[in-house]
């Protein structure tokens, strides 16, 4: 099929030019639109996840890659977010009225590009029918910007400076490029406020980085910016990664959707990162059958609401997760939280020195048991893997294990596999000598020959001068329970291996070093750092517990 390309322009409300790429099968016949808007350059398309324009366009529709306001070529100043809603409005109203166009619109696209879906759709446009977001949240600030509390400091300062980089290559100024550029090669982590960099601060004084690190409570700020669901009602295909940073925004999105929704709404996960979906994510290969198939089930999606054709989905569950381990994919009717399996966390008090001296058992020991271990600001417990930094996925992290500020607990092997698909949850009674502290819970399988592969992971920041952070206060020990949320996930562990869970107070550069000060993460100083010594307290009258679903 020959397709026709084209670069067109819609003037927007307030009289600004936006440019896109319009791909489109050489015909007569009107077709319905497939829409993407997006900032990091239209010839881009979201090539790293998607098939390129040109393969949609193929299977019969009108493909139309939008730079948004202030990036590539459209004209305006890009402000992160606050554009999208009007200017989404703006350019459905305008391809569904193409020549070529039969006024049915969907839309598609991940991260930001999943954002301006929701935007664009919370404005309930009449000719827009369908949307599929991937990878993206509602809920800015406890789904994007900071989990538990702790600001994703390696996420959002890589995407800032990426952000920054391209807004000075835009208007032109070098200086501002080069060291832009140069910071994104090596990120910079060390300068006196570490989370606040120079470089930012020099070239970009107007980046959102700045705001989002000053509002580190859910403040009116992310209500503001954080799109509007009240009148949101449409058919989504929701797609999302068991690596990727923002599932918890996925997943919150898919449920808040099935609750409100009058329309279907199917979710699918698969075992990748945020980029790219394929079978390998960091040391694990996981098959052919993890290999990406989100563009035909995409235009399967696009042919219901856009073309009227029969889906096979709809014969299906509408969730449709992939375990990990077995490499199948499982369906769901609804997110699995049926049933669940407790193991207690026990100890002699070596758990951080010896991997055999810590337990995760299904019975909570009678006697009060206790970990003590120190942060030591000065060598941090550097991240491996996981959600939140880069390379994502899951590594052999044996090695690391073995650091005196990191408590590992280790279940006896597995007498039968275990099939672990939902929530996770770590509930922990600690307590320390600094008045703010971090707690970072991984969750892995131990192989047969003694490798330590991360499959989940969670984070949370503790400021005890702020009581709704704890839940339940012992005033007698001074000792709190906290509960950590770790990453959902769909795994396999077979028989004879083992599960572990390993406690720190960091996992740098994911999430700042916590300074043990209670001082806001942009008025941290290299300088403020402290020693923090934290105690995890197990037994009859403290049951520290590690939930799973199964």
């Amino acid at each position: 099929m020959n397709i026709l390309q084209e670069t067109a322009s819609l003037i927007t409300r307030d009289n600004l030019r936006l440019d896109a790429d319009i791909y489109r099968p050489q015909t007569e016949e009107k077709l319905p639109v497939l829409l993407m808007r997006q900032p990091y350059g239209k010839a881009i398309a979201s090539t790293v996840v998607y098939a390129h324009p040109q393969w949609y366009a193929q299977q019969g529709y009108i493909v139309v890659i939008q730079d948004v306001r202030g990036r590539g070529t459209s004209e305006g100043e890009f402000k992160l977010f606050t554009p999208e809603i009007e200017d989404g409005l703006d350019t459905i109203n305008w391809v569904a009225n193409l020549p070529y166009s039969n006024g049915q619109v969907g839309m598609y696209g991940f991260s930001y590009q999943g954002m301006t879906q929701i935007y664009a759709a919370s404005t309930r446009p009449q000719a827009l029918k369908t949307v599929c977001p991937a990878m993206m949240s509602h809920d800015l600030y406890a789904d994007w910007a900071y989990e538990g509390g702790a600001f994703c400091l390696y996420a959002n300062l890589g995407w800032a400076i990426q952000i920054s980089a391209e807004t000075a290559r835009l208007k032109g100024n070098e200086t501002a490029y080069n060291a832009l550029y140069q910071a994104s090669r090596n990120l910079p982590f060390f300068d006196v406020i570490p989370s606040n960099p120079e470089v930012l601060k020099i070239h970009d004084p107007d980046s959102f980085y700045h705001d989002w690190l000053a509002h580190d409570q859910p403040d009116e700020y992310w209500q503001n910016l954080s799109p509007k669901l009240e009148n949101l009602d449409l058919p989504m295909l929701h797609i999302g990664g068991w690596f990727d940073t923002y599932l918890r925004g996925t997943l919150h999105f898919y449920q808040e959707m099935v609750n409100r929704s009058q329309h279907p709404q199917h979710l699918i996960i698969g075992p990748w990162a945020h980029l790219p979906w394929g079978r390998k994510v960091g040391g694990l290969n996981y098959g052919l059958t993890a290999s990406t198939f989100i563009d035909t089930l995409q235009i399967q999606w696009f042919d219901t609401f856009l073309k009227g054709k029969d889906n096979p989905i709809f014969h299906q569950n509408r969730i449709c997760l992939f375990e990990m381990g077995s490499q199948d994919w499982r369906e769901f009717e609804h997110w699995p939280s049926s049933s669940s399996l407790v193991y207690y966390l026990s100890t002699n008090g070596l758990a951080n020195l010896r991997e055999d001296a810590g337990i995760l058992t299904p019975n909570c020991p009678k006697n009060p048991q206790e970990d003590v271990f120190v942060h030591d600001p000065w060598r941090p417990v550097p991240a491996l893997g996981g959600h939140v930094m880069y390379p994502t996925g899951s590594f052999d992290r044996s090695n690391l294990d073995c650091r005196s500020d990191i408590v590992t607990y280790t279940s006896e092997p597995l007498s039968q596999d275990l099939h672990l698909t939902g929530d996770l949850t770590v509930e922990i009674y600690c307590s320390a000598d600094k008045p703010s502290f971090d707690l970072c819970a991984v969750l892995s399988e131990v192989k047969l020959d003694g490798s330590v592969y991360n499959f989940s992971q969670g984070y949370q920041k503790i400021n005890l001068d702020n009581s709704t952070q704890n839940p339940i206060f012992n005033p007698e020990h001074n000792i709190n329970l906290y509960q950590i949320k770790l990453q959902p996930t769909c795994i396999k562990i077979p028989q004879g291996h083992c599960l572990r869970l390993s406690v720190s107070a960091a996992c740098f550069p994911a999430y700042p070093v916590n300074p043990g000060t209670a001082k806001p993460v942009n008025q941290t100083r290299l300088i403020d750092y402290q020693i923090i010594t934290l105690t995890i307290y197990s037994g009859d009258n403290f049951p520290s517990r590690l939930i799973v679903s199964t």
